[in-house]
């Protein structure tokens, strides 16, 4: 193969993912006066981060003057049960009130207090009121406030391109290989640096609030590239996503609900968070229905609700009730914010949260309960960086987003993930920029790697038979979603480790039917390699 007839695309810098994370790399890489193109999978604007629906995290202290960057830190050190990377928490919560900041200036539109500040609500695991928000739509404002910024700073777009594997030379990156999705053509991308910013692997498990995107690509493309991945045990089940009707379930419920004071109760009418708060949240945490309604109503000397609790706590909560019998009649819990707010308070504070449930399972959220179950929603883990520049211990590649890992420790907190991408995003777009500039040497591609990479992913068209695609990537699902779950033991992980060989022996003769012209199969096949590193990594 002559790859001199491909096509080239050749950048300072490929930022890969266009979510908020991508997104604020470019636009920085861009500023300073960087060549930059952005690959994204699907359609600019379809990134994950328009999910995130509660808030971005930053101790601006606008609601309770008693937040500071240092309060931030501390909570999110404690629901990361210090396991963070204690430099980039610290960098995460300095920084994050500068980004939400200017994020106004470029055009968000946050909600209001009476006096004019950015509003900010009540979250699980943050000691004060901390999540500047746009209603129940904070994510989606964030994008599209990042997408005219980025549009009009003048960087190239690349869409539904899904990027194969990276290049290296010498030891430093020097590109990647992507695919055009609808015509099945490869391109070459030539770039001095590359920036990993592709998101999670939710679609692992079989249960999740993640879209089809999130196969783990940048865990894969990084690992094959020779960079570490750490804490990858760590992902997080949100305690609440739909868990009725089956066609939904997993869909996110936002954590604001809970935020604007929903309660949790089980099929007894009980609410169960009273009996599950750890010896650490004691202190901080009402213990009765008086003291938790006090603090609704405005109560600064009050408690905060159990409900409010860090994710990981809450989750496990609704699993035990469930599994003592006291669950929902489709296997969650009842989310009931009807009794605590008014009509018009949820309808104006949680209109797309009131919109999701009339038109996704016909309840209506002002008269009646919700029905919510964990679902996999976010990897604490990823690909370990430099705190300050997000640079791998590859040279030349960077990570950001949920793709890096770190900060967040063992547990996320609701809202950090807003702050993170923001925070560092932008350092990413710093660090490689810092890097290019010190880097003289001429980019250089290894024509033999370009080679495999493609014949590798063509033998999956070529083969005469093999395995089907979406069968093994429905087994894979069934593997991480039994094996490991919520609750995870030796027993049930050696079984999975055992589950993921055979799938991975299977994975070798995978075959997808029918030409390379947008084919769902060869894309479902070339995603499973990533699935199959990150399950196994997990």
């Amino acid at each position: 193969m002559d790859i001199s007839n491909l096509q080239t695309i050749e950048h300072d810098i490929i930022v890969v993912g266009a979510g908020g994370a991508g997104i604020r790399a470019a636009i920085e890489c861009s500023m300073r006066g960087l060549s930059t193109g952005l690959v994204c999978k699907s359609l600019l604007g379809k990134a994950h981060t328009v999910m995130a629906e509660g808030g971005v995290a930053a101790a601006l202290g606008n609601v309770d003057s008693r937040d500071h960057w240092k309060v931030h830190f501390r909570d999110t050190m404690r629901g990361g049960k210090f396991f963070n990377n204690w430099r980039m928490a610290e960098l995460h919560a300095k920084h994050a009130p500068d980004r939400v900041r200017e994020l106004e200036e470029w055009g968000a539109v946050f909600d209001r207090t009476d006096q004019g500040l950015i509003s900010q609500r009540n979250f699980g695991g943050h000691r004060y009121p901390r999540l500047a928000h746009v209603g129940d739509r904070t994510g989606l404002e964030i994008i599209r406030t990042l997408q005219d910024k980025g549009v009009h700073q003048g960087f190239e777009i690349y869409m539904e391109c899904a990027c194969l594997d990276l290049i290296k030379s010498d030891g430093r990156i020097s590109g990647m290989v992507g695919m055009w999705r609808e015509s099945g053509s490869f391109v070459v991308f030539k770039a001095k640096a590359v920036i990993l910013a592709t998101g999670g692997g939710g679609k692992c498990w079989k249960i999740t609030s993640n879209s089809w995107e999130y196969t783990g690509d940048g865990y894969g493309m990084a690992y094959e590239a020779g960079a570490e991945l750490i804490d990858m045990e760590f992902t997080q089940f949100h305690p609440t996503g739909m868990v009725w009707p089956p066609s939904v379930r997993g869909t996110l419920v936002t954590e604001g609900v809970r935020g604007e004071g929903g309660i949790l109760i089980n099929n007894e009418g009980r609410r169960f968070m009273f009996e599950n708060i750890p010896e650490r949240f004691v202190a901080e945490t009402a213990d009765t229905q008086e003291e938790a309604a006090r603090w609704l109503a405005g109560d600064r000397d009050a408690r905060r609700p159990p409900e409010l609790l860090t994710r990981d706590v809450v989750a496990r909560a609704i699993r035990k009730e469930v599994k003592a019998g006291r669950g929902s009649p489709h296997g969650g819990a009842f989310l009931d914010i009807a009794t605590q707010r008014s009509s018009q308070d949820i309808v104006r504070k949680l209109p797309s949260m009131y919109h999701q449930f009339k038109v996704l399972a016909e309840l209506d959220i002002t008269t009646e309960t919700m029905e919510v179950g964990p679902t996999l929603h976010y990897f604490m883990g990823g690909v370990r960086v430099d705190a300050d520049t997000q640079m791998t211990s590859v040279a030349g590649l960077f990570a950001c987003g949920e793709c890096a890992g770190g900060v967040h420790g063992a547990n996320r907190l609701g809202g950090n993930s807003l702050s993170d991408l923001l925070v560092f995003g932008k350092l990413a777009g710093e660090g490689a920029f810092e890097y290019v500039q010190s880097e003289k040497k001429p980019t250089a591609l290894d024509s033999e790697q370009v080679i495999t990479i493609i014949k590798t992913a063509t033998n999956i068209l070529n083969r005469e038979t093999g395995e089907n695609p979406y069968l093994l990537h429905e087994s894979l699902q069934e593997v991480m979603q039994s094996d490991v779950g919520i609750v995870r033991t030796e027993s049930l992980l050696n079984q999975g480790i055992n589950k993921l060989s055979g799938l991975w022996n299977k994975y070798k003769t995978v075959k997808a039917a029918g030409a390379s012209q947008f084919n769902p199969g060869w894309h479902e096949a070339l995603a499973l390699r990533n699935m199959l590193i990150t399950s196994e990594a997990v």
